[in-house]
């Protein structure tokens, strides 16, 4: 057979259908952040452009012409908007004189939510590995990361890849009826104290709109980027998603975005964004301009709860770190990625670090 490797600067370059087809194909699961919709809007709107550090470098494999493989791919020149942390090794290699980047990041940009990443039948998938370490080596880029991949890939990873180990916290649906009857799954002390929260919340006066699809206005997106610039404004000091994003998902997926509205006494004054995937939500972003007791917890937890419940979804991923999760019935998960440093020393002291650090997240 003929083939190919290619790379694609902007996500333009290939259309939309041909992408799809590939990253969410025909009776498999959905995953929202795979869809051209959404990895386009990143770049149209200059939240994910060479500007903020993540310049496309998708890899296309390509065998008689036909499309059999793709990588979701950026060449990066920080490690912001990551979630898995490589600043002190960055700052180890540049120490010993060396330059870490650029680097390749195998990544959906400021989304650290577990899929898919090499998009391709699995027999498919060394090849694609392959490229991507070709790909490093063209743009003498110091290494290759792919973070938030399946198990069944980071289990077959090939001798030069590193394996990586973090923890996050999801909830499961055990085939609930309502909130009752998941509150009724947990222990008595954890069952109070969500119902305290609750109560709190619903004694200010406070209630929530839950919006999807067609009930989705850019008003609504007006009030939940202020929330949004405030949040990260406070936490990171630059937010890294542009208005404009919120207005390419409202034209491009809004029957797989929720967006939950939390209002007082008519106004509204807090929100948390999620994405729906076939059996997944995911928690995003969140932002509020009144501080209130737990009204975090509502709005991103206990919400996107009786939302899955309704809809029959199987798990809520709330998003990265966060051990309060535990005392409001999520559970510890491990996610997992793959480093290819090409510098053999390099190499040798993170395969060290790591083998340390994966003792103590199992632990």
């Amino acid at each position: 057979m003929a083939e190919r490797f290619r790379t694609l600067t902007s996500l333009k370059q290939i259309e939309a259908a041909d992408w799809d087809d590939i990253a969410n194909p025909a009776g498999g699961p959905f995953n929202p952040f795979l869809s051209h919709a959404f990895l386009s809007s990143l770049e149209e709107s200059g939240s994910a452009s060479p500007r903020a550090g993540w310049a496309a470098s998708h890899l296309v494999y390509e065998r008689d012409g036909d499309i059999s493989g793709l990588v979701p791919c950026y060449l990066k020149s920080n490690s912001m908007g990551e979630y898995v942390f490589d600043h002190g090794w960055a700052d180890a290699f540049t120490r010993a004189g060396g330059n870490y980047y650029p680097k390749l990041q195998v990544s959906v940009p400021f989304t650290p939510a577990t899929g898919p990443r090499l998009l391709a039948e699995p027999s498919l998938r060394p090849k694609l590995l392959e490229g991507l370490q070709a790909l490093t080596s063209q743009h003498e880029a110091s290494s290759a990361h792919i973070t938030f991949l399946p198990e069944a890939d980071w289990s077959t990873a090939p001798s030069q890849w590193l394996k990586r180990q973090d923890i996050q916290f999801h909830w499961h649906n055990a085939g609930f009826t309502d909130f009752k009857d998941f509150l009724a799954s947990l222990s008595s002390s954890k069952r109070k104290n969500i119902r305290k929260e609750r109560e709190a919340i619903a004694a200010r006066g406070i209630s929530f709109d839950l919006l999807t699809g067609k009930d989705l206005t850019e008003d609504h997106w007006d009030h939940f980027y202020t929330f949004y610039m405030d949040t990260g404004a406070r936490k990171w000091g630059r937010p890294y998603l542009t208005r404009a994003f919120f207005s390419l998902i409202n034209e491009r997926m809004t029957e797989h975005t929720l967006l939950v509205l939390a209002k007082r006494d008519g106004k509204t004054i807090a929100g948390a964004l999620n994405f729906i995937g076939s059996d997944t939500l995911y928690g995003r972003n969140w932002g509020a301009t009144e501080d209130h007791p737990f009204l975090h917890f509502e709005t991103c937890y206990y919400q996107a709860i009786d939302f899955a419940i309704a809809r029959g979804l199987k798990v809520v991923e709330a998003g990265a770190q966060g051990e309060h999760k535990l005392a409001r019935g999520y559970v510890p998960v491990t996610t997992k990625s793959f480093h290819h440093l090409a510098h053999p020393g390099l190499s040798r002291a993170v395969a060290e670090y790591l083998e340390h650090e994966r003792a103590a997240i199992a632990e």
